[in-house]
């Protein structure tokens, strides 16, 4: 009769206060009838990190320095006599031999002085020999062959002057090259001294850079060296000359290294990075987030010994976003992967692999 007098929304909350009690009833009985499960018991105090065993491998070092690309020679040639340009045999932007004519002065007498200093010295030469031929019969005194022997001597030195007026009336290269730039013009009248071409040798080039003394110790003549430039080319070379003395101001040593240039390509005065290759070192490869400074600003990693905290200061090889190579590690080392930022040297700590759960 009184369920009958319930209504429908009664009955629903009384039957749903019927099953909690049921369910509150089975748990407490279940809880004294059942042994609790076994968990994990970490000693108290002790903070949890996560770790990773690395083993060191050979690692191709390689030195990188900012530097730039000179000519092999590179002169400006410079006029050794005064006269009027009459003729430019060559012109900038010609390849030239050694010994090549650049360009030709008015003659203003220098071939007519050439001839007449020839027909001097003949003349002087046979004057002394005859006086030679004199004195074996005594007609000749010491005195007047020595006069004639001086006399022949300033007859070779004339000969010589005059050779070189006509040989410096026509300029030549010094050495196989290009002309740069031309830097007088044709029917110019020019002095001693005046700047004729600019003439460089590209058959090779000297890529040059300076290297912190610091890492000065790993270089070594004879070393190979990529030269890189801005467009993305590359160029191979030897390390051939390492200043023996630093810079005063820097404290830096001056580098040279010799690269090939056969095709002639415009490269002299360009910026480039050279890519020297060293010793291979042995050294880890671990995420740069591992890298951390410690209280004294050393960079270094944090790793584990007998569950012991340790910093091992350590030296970046090369470093991208995904990878790092460091050297100054044991040869097999226990890194902390996770929970570094929050422990210290010497501190114990619980220790799991990584990936463990």
């Amino acid at each position: 009769m009184i369920l009958k007098k319930l209504t429908p929304p009664v009955i629903a909350v009384l039957l749903a206060l019927a099953l909690l009690l049921w369910l509150v009833l089975g748990t407490q009985y279940q809880s004294k009838t059942e042994a609790p499960a076994a968990t994990a018991r970490v000693p108290a105090g002790l903070f949890t990190v996560q770790s990773r065993v690395s083993a060191a491998k050979p690692y191709p070092a390689m030195q990188k320095l900012q530097g730039q690309l000179q000519a092999w020679h590179s002169i400006e040639l410079q006029a050794q006599t005064t006269g009027r340009i009459t003729k430019l045999v060559r012109d900038q932007g010609d390849t030239v031999q050694q010994g090549d004519i650049l360009l030709e002065l008015a003659d203003e007498g220098r071939s007519a002085r050439l001839d007449q200093a020839k027909a001097l010295l003949a003349l002087r030469q046979s004057e002394l020999n005859s006086a030679k031929a004199l004195q074996k019969q005594q007609f000749v005194s010491e005195t007047e062959l020595s006069r004639l022997t001086s006399e022949l001597r300033n007859a070779e030195v004339n000969l010589v002057e005059a050779q070189l007026a006509l040989t410096h009336s026509k300029p030549q290269a010094p050495f196989n090259g290009i002309l740069a730039k031309r830097l007088v013009e044709p029917g110019s009248f020019i002095q001693a001294g005046t700047a004729l071409f600019h003439l460089v040798d590209i058959s090779q080039l000297r890529a040059t850079a300076q290297i912190p003394q610091q890492q000065l110790p790993q270089l070594v003549l004879g070393q190979d060296v990529k030269v890189k430039l801005l467009d993305g080319r590359e160029l191979p070379g030897k390390l051939s000359f390492i200043s023996p003395a630093a810079e005063s101001t820097t404290r830096s040593y001056y580098i040279e290294a010799t690269v090939s240039n056969s095709n002639l390509l415009p490269l002299a005065g360009a910026s480039a990075t050279l890519h020297i290759s060293l010793a291979p070192v042995q050294a880890h490869a671990l995420s740069p987030a591992l890298l951390k400074l410690d209280n004294a600003g050393r960079l270094g990693v944090y790793a584990v010994v007998a569950e012991k905290v340790v910093f091992y200061p350590v030296t970046l090889l090369s470093a991208d976003n995904n990878q790092a190579w460091v050297s100054g590690l044991p040869e097999q080392v226990e890194l902390i992967t996770l929970g570094a930022g929050f422990v210290e040297p010497g501190q114990q700590v619980n220790v799991k692999p990584e990936g463990a759960e």
